[in-house]
């Protein structure tokens, strides 16, 4: 049903008893599970990103991995400090969406959210895309299927995620905790060797270093930059998802907003002083964190564990747009920029619509891409760089209306955060523009548009309803109650009544419905049909049921127009008077029967409705129960 109230969308689940609905929502640690794969899945790319980069300027340029990696973690710090105040502000969820509505204005906040959405659905894909690519480098068999294997992965997050956000996030606490612990043992094994244990895995791949070496300036490593931020797509999310927290859902999001930062900084940093440690150098179809592995465990069951476990992160990743895209469309749904059926949760507590949708998109994004991660990666962090430099200069003006202790600083740090990231942003945008990022370009203001359209058509609903406007008394009218019935064939057959019990049950609850029923029949100029209208008339004269017998004559083999037209003409003359149409139907005792309707109660039920005002009850009548039941 269609509502178009400016208030939250109430749950279409029934009540649960106080404190149930806590046990759907997350603590911190299944938070860091269920909302940090996305962050977390992209230390496998996040450094190679840089030094594929920085490879361009010869082996001099691989001296600036770390550099370039404190840098990134040094914006990742102001991030987290940002967000965990984004969290203690904004309690509700929504991220820089919700910012940007209220300090930026709701073009500004339209944006942010197209962005985030935009970045949602390029997370699923990309981290499906990117865990099959893993799969099918050790198993090359499979590289012809890879798109079939990408939709049943789709599939599967999918379904965990209609179960519930919390059932999801257990089942993510393995597979999160074993990658989590193979990139720290990658580390700390790391810094106790002086050289690498093994290469066997970059051995015989040609190395991507170039040898016309050029210098390191200033705009190689603002690329460098821009591209290893990609490793920081995700940070948003749990700002996003607070609601899905329990109480107190603000502290535990800001807990888990801490431990996702301080893990992925160690990672970060850790990858990268080994990668100068060892003198790595990136090799075609091996991928650094591989080669990081063979050296720091050597080329053994330690290795398989770790590349393991990495397909199985990069394919679990996408279930961080699974936690924090539904309750973003819910929220925009709730200001009437989204259809409302977003904003309905199911029994778990899961926006199960909102999970449908990026399912959906993400699908078709696969489709499109055939599987290939290379078609969606330049997209990727496009979005979110958007999204963060839009949330922290929403934060800046933030500040300045607090009175608070050290609010200046605070400001300061959300500053100094937009112009990095709004740098990044441009960056990224301008590198890849020719690779697909001018289809970001173009899909960001599309979707801006689409939110507007649907808000102005609620509006427009919402002034015809006259919302929040004090409507007058209620008052009574005059009721009529029509009720089409047919003279023929077995009684219930053409979803209308002849002379039947099904005929003296919708008489019994017409009249208990109106002030005046009318029973009206329609004939054709066909002989058959006008002998079957003469039988009915007789037939009703010598019931005498007390209700008019009205005969509607047609030219068309059509039902529900001529019940329309008089339903209209009753308006033209009556027009202060209520009509219900209430059409008699037979419900089959058993599901197949209902091949033997022809569903003509369907057909005038949608004609009635497309051309008149009048209520429509259909009334259906349950073979082999002696109860009925009316649906209005």
């Amino acid at each position: 049903m269609l509502t178009t109230s400016k208030a939250a969308v109430s749950d279409a689940a029934p009540e649960e008893p106080p404190g149930a609905a806590e046990r759907h929502r997350l603590t911190a640690t299944q938070g860091l599970a269920a909302l940090s794969l996305d962050a977390m899945a992209s230390v496998a790319y996040g450094p190679e990103a840089v030094v594929l980069v920085l490879a361009t300027a010869g082996a001099h340029g691989l001296g600036f991995t770390l550099p370039v990696t404190l840098a990134i973690a040094a914006l990742l710090a102001v991030l987290v400090a940002s967000y965990r105040q984004v969290i203690a502000a904004f309690p509700n969820g929504g991220g820089s969406y919700a910012v940007a509505r209220r300090h930026l204005g709701a073009r500004a906040g339209l944006v942010a959210a197209a962005s985030l959405i935009l970045d949602y659905v390029l997370n699923v894909a990309v981290s499906v895309t990117a865990g099959v690519a893993a799969l099918t480098s050790a198993f090359p068999g499979l590289y012809g299927d890879r798109l079939l294997i990408c939709l049943g992965v789709l599939v599967l997050v999918t379904a965990v995620n209609l179960r519930g956000i919390v059932d999801s996030a257990k089942a993510f606490i393995i597979p999160t905790a074993v990658f989590i612990a193979s990139i720290l043992a990658i580390v700390v094994v790391g810094l106790f060797r002086s050289a690498p244990l093994s290469t066997y895995t970059a051995d015989g791949h040609a190395s991507v270093l170039a040898q016309n070496a050029t210098g390191v300036g200033a705009l190689l490593l603002l690329k460098a930059f821009a591209s290893g931020c990609s490793a920081l797509t995700g940070v948003e999310a749990v700002a996003n998802a607070v609601p899905a927290f329990r109480a107190p859902a603000a502290k535990r999001a800001q807990r888990t907003e801490v431990a996702l930062g301080a893990l992925l900084a160690v990672m970060l940093i850790g990858l990268s002083v080994l990668i100068g440690r060892f003198h790595l150098q990136p090799a075609e179809g091996v991928t650094v964190l591989a080669q990081l592995a063979d050296a720091s465990l050597g080329h053994n069951w330690a290795f398989y564990v770790v590349q393991f476990a990495t397909v199985v992160l990069l394919a679990l990743a996408a279930n961080t747009s699974f936690g924090g895209l539904p309750v973003l469309m819910s929220l925009l749904a709730r200001d009437n920029y989204l259809p409302h059926v977003f904003g309905l949760k199911a029994d778990r507590q899961v926006h199960r619509h909102g999970v449908l949708a990026l399912a959906a998109a993400s699908a078709a994004l696969l489709v499109f891409s055939g599987g290939d991660t290379n078609t969606l990666v330049p997209l990727f962090a496009i979005g979110v760089f958007v999204g963060f430099t839009i949330c922290q200069t929403g934060m800046v003006i933030h500040w300045r209306g607090e009175d608070s202790p050290g609010r200046r600083w605070k400001a300061l740090l959300n500053g100094f955060g937009a112009l990095l990231t709004g740098i990044a942003a441009v960056v990224v945008t301008a590198t890849k523009f020719t690779d697909g990022a001018w289809l970001l370009v173009i899909a960001l203001p599309l979707l801006v548009l689409v939110f507007e359209a649907v808000h102005r058509a609620y509006g427009r609903i919402g002034e015809r309803l006259g919302l929040d406007r004090v409507p007058e008394p209620p008052r009574r009218d005059r009721s009529l109650v029509i009720v089409p019935v047919s003279g023929g064939h077995l009684p219930g057959s053409s979803g209308l009544a002849g002379l039947s019990r099904l005929t003296c049950e919708a008489l019994n609850a017409a009249v208990s419905l109106g002030d005046e029923v009318r029973a009206v029949t329609v004939s054709h100029p066909d002989e058959d049909d006008r002998r079957a209208t003469q039988a009915l008339r007789r037939d009703w004269e010598l019931w005498n049921p007390g209700v008019e017998l009205v005969e509607l004559t047609s030219q068309h083999r059509s039902l529900g127009r001529p019940v329309a037209e008089y339903v209209g003409r009753v308006h033209a003359y009556h027009p202060r008077t209520r009509v219900t149409v209430l059409i008699p139907e037979v419900e089959p005792a058993h599901i197949w029967q209902r091949v033997l309707q022809n569903q003509r109660g369907a057909v005038l039920a949608h004609a009635v409705r497309k051309d008149t005002d009048a209520v429509i009850c259909r009334l259906r009548f349950r073979l082999g129960r002696p109860a009925t039941r009316r649906e209005a």
